[in-house]
């Protein structure tokens, strides 16, 4: 199989990728960035004048100074850049340990020497020893996994020039990367863990992350029930992790034995009854019967609900709660619990910071050109767009806020804006409602008993177990109940911003059908139901005793959501009033890419689908392509899914990607389906280039090497 073609960034001043590199050692908190290559080449003319270039890589093996040494090497022989008038002189590989946070550094020499060593926060070298080499290795096929495209481009599009391998490509490194995993799986929460986990444990880290990717991706479940088999022996806490495998698998009945265990001695272990709650929810979308899933939600709601109170400060335990309720179809408790949530500010992945580079090559490999490909970059930016679609906030929503946001989105989809809006009312406090019912009683009085902010929590834990604190002062930015996961964390993203969206002065707009889009009105700040204006506060507003108080978050995401419908409202409406006309509705690419990507968040698929097809139509869009392929997923299309998998792997191969574990795991999801025959045979009548297709076989070889089911044959 070809490797992906080499980019390659020519610094300003020699050595200054690797001198920002060493200065931003002491700001990682996750696993690191990816590795960098740098390499200094001299002209063949002159030499004593050197060049220094260098890209950024992921999966490739780190196990040793040797593998490393090995991949410089063959940088040698590959042609890139201006290669036909120098030569590589000298190369440094880079590759971070977030297990030590230490920079493992391999300097080669060509022709020469290998030297290795490993570079500390403070920049001071460090002799590399076996023991760090293999927190190395792990740490390295974690990022391959954390850092690889889902197939939608945007992950490779945040950082320029990153060839992406698979770092796990037989059962003979499988068994390498479980080996190491095992070794060095309880000291896993030192590496940190998703941003909706407030604090790393021993079954919510990366390293678990990366694990349960892997399985997931791959399918090789029998290795992921062995590995877990040996840690549980260790640790019950590990029975969680194992029953998850246990249920991808379909090993369902052993996946609730083994949990029923471990809660037997463990009753109050959050992710397994949160594990428990996820399956359960899962089964009532399958029952058979009305009465069965009512069963089944009931049984989910028991799970969900004491998982709060045994971890309260935890968001995933508090959004599962909030999720049966949703499937249960009680709102009112649904919306009150997503008021709940304790929210985080969003950590991103670590990322290189590099300084203004002289030069920028990426060159584009033979065997990945494609017509409707190559033409996407010239087209993609002399696009228009309509400042509106640019400004949708929900569109850059990421870790808790993207998940409550969906909850949100969810409910309005079942029940409508007008009804979510009524029932918001029910629940929270509205703020004409405390101004009209404090004149009334603001003549008045009375000794502070009570605290409204508090008073109207019926069922909710107390204040201080889910995290929230009413004791900020007033005006302050600060969410009441957002709590960041690291004190160094720095300030929160555009995600937690508690100023109300610019939503222009149309307070309603007209759907097709004629029903308004009403604007939401404001719930009261809880900051001003403290105390009243003298200082004294209100303990007599007796009508708003039974409610809540809205947090500050939550109404925001109510202001988003309104913009969110209000854009695609006018959408719709104008696309009806076009068509009654029988005229073409003309958008450019990215305005479709857009309004895709705005009806699938707001949950109306096969508007998503006539966006993204719209948009395809046009110009290519990796993002508008994936869309439509999760549909194509849904509902069995198999001839569709695999032409829209020839053209991702291509663009992601086109961009120096030869790996996405979401195009794999769909390639082993249609092999299972349909045999490696069929599928084979499917790839081939397409009228695509056979240098095209072959980048795909190369997929479903992935599989046959992991004796996928349905390769068999």
């Amino acid at each position: 199989m070809v490797a992906p073609a080499v980019p390659e960034i020519t610094e300003e001043v020699l050595h200054e990728a690797i001198e920002a590199r060493t200065e931003q050692l002491i700001a990682l908190r996750e696993l690191g960035p990816p590795d960098l290559v740098h390499l200094l080449k001299q002209p063949v003319r002159n030499a004593g004048k050197h060049i220094g270039v260098y890209h950024h890589v992921t999966g490739v093996d780190a196990s040793s100074s040797a593998s490393l040494a090995a991949y410089i090497n063959t940088l040698t022989y590959k042609e890139h850049g201006s290669s036909a008038s120098t030569k590589i002189s000298e190369g440094l590989y880079c590759c971070y340990n977030a297990l030590s946070r230490l920079d493992m550094r391999v300097h080669v020499t060509i022709p020469g020497t290998v030297e290795s060593y490993c570079v500390d926060e403070r920049g001071e070298k460090k002799k590399a020893t076996e023991d760090l080499w293999l927190e190395t290795y792990l740490c390295s096929v974690l990022r391959a996994y954390s850092y690889a495209d889902d197939g939608s481009g945007e992950t490779i599009r945040k950082i320029m020039g990153v060839r992406r391998f698979n770092p796990v490509t037989n059962t003979e490194t499988e068994h390498r990367f479980l080996s190491a995993a095992e070794q060095l799986f309880f000291r896993g929460w030192q590496l940190g863990s998703d941003s909706t986990v407030q604090v790393p444990n021993l079954v919510s880290n990366h390293l678990v992350s990366g694990l349960l990717k892997y399985f997931e991706t791959t399918g090789r479940y029998a290795s992921g029930i062995n590995l877990f088999e040996k840690l549980r022996s260790q640790n019950i806490e590990v029975a969680s992790l194992l029953a998850k495998i246990l249920f991808m698998g379909n090993e369902e009945v052993e996946g609730i034995r083994i949990l029923h265990s471990a809660l037997a001695e463990t009753p109050m272990d959050y992710v397994m009854l949160d594990t428990q709650a996820a399956f359960l929810l899962k089964k009532a979308q399958t029952a058979a019967s009305p009465e069965q899933k009512e069963e089944r939600l009931r049984m989910a709601l028991g799970c969900a609900d004491r998982s709060t109170i045994a971890a309260p400060s935890e968001f995933s335990t508090w959004a599962r709660l909030a999720e049966t309720y949703v499937a249960l179809e009680d709102w009112e408790n649904a919306l009150t619990i997503l008021n709940s949530c304790p929210m985080f500010t969003y950590q991103d992945k670590d990322a290189p910071i590099m300084p203004e580079p002289k030069d920028v090559y990426l060159p584009t490999l033979p065997e990945t050109r494609l017509d409707e490909i190559d033409s996407e970059p010239e087209s993609r930016y002399s696009e228009q767009v309509d400042p509106s679609l640019l400004n949708l906030r929900a569109a850059s929503y990421r870790g808790t806020f993207k998940q409550a946001y969906a909850i949100l989105t969810e409910m309005t989809a079942k029940i409508g804006w007008d009804q979510l809006l009524k029932i918001r009312s029910q629940v929270f406090v509205m703020e004409d409602e405390y101004r009209t019912e404090k004149q009334e009683v603001g003549h008045h009085t009375f000794p502070p008993k009570r605290n409204p902010s508090t008073d109207g929590l019926r069922g909710t834990p107390n204040a201080s177990q889910n995290g929230e604190n009413h004791d900020d002062e007033e005006g302050s930015e600060t969410e009441s109940n957002v709590e960041t996961k690291d004190e160094k964390q720095g300030e929160s993203n555009d995600d937690s911003e508690q100023a109300e969206a610019d939503t222009g002065s149309t307070a309603a707009t007209l759907v097709p059908n004629g029903n308004p889009v009403e604007k939401p009105s404001s719930t009261a700040d809880p900051g001003e139901l403290k105390v009243d204006d003298n200082g004294t506060p209100d303990e007599n507003l007796s009508r708003l005793n039974n409610k809540r108080l809205c947090e500050r978050w939550l109404d925001s995401l109510f202001m988003v959501l309104y913009e969110d419908l209000r854009v695609y409202t006018i959408w719709r409406t104008q696309m009806a009033q076009y068509r009654a006309q029988s005229m073409q509705y003309k958008k450019s690419a990215e305005e479709w890419e857009i309004l895709g990507s705005l009806a699938e968040r707001l949950q109306h698929t096969d508007e998503a689908v006539e966006a993204y097809r719209a948009c395809l139509s046009q110009r290519f869009s990796p993002k508008a392509l994936t869309g439509i392929l999760r549909v194509f997923e849904k509902t069995k299309a198999t001839r569709e899914s695999v032409g829209a998998i020839l053209r991702l792997v291509t663009w992601q191969y086109r961009w120096y990607s030869e790996f996405s574990p979401e195009l794999l795991r769909s390639i082993r999801t249609l092999i299972e389906d349909e045999g490696a025959v069929k599928v084979r045979s499917i790839v081939q009548a397409t009228s695509l280039p056979q240098n095209v297709l072959d980048l795909t076989h190369h997929y479903a070889a992935l599989c046959a090497t992991f004796r996928s089911s349905g390769t068999d044959g």
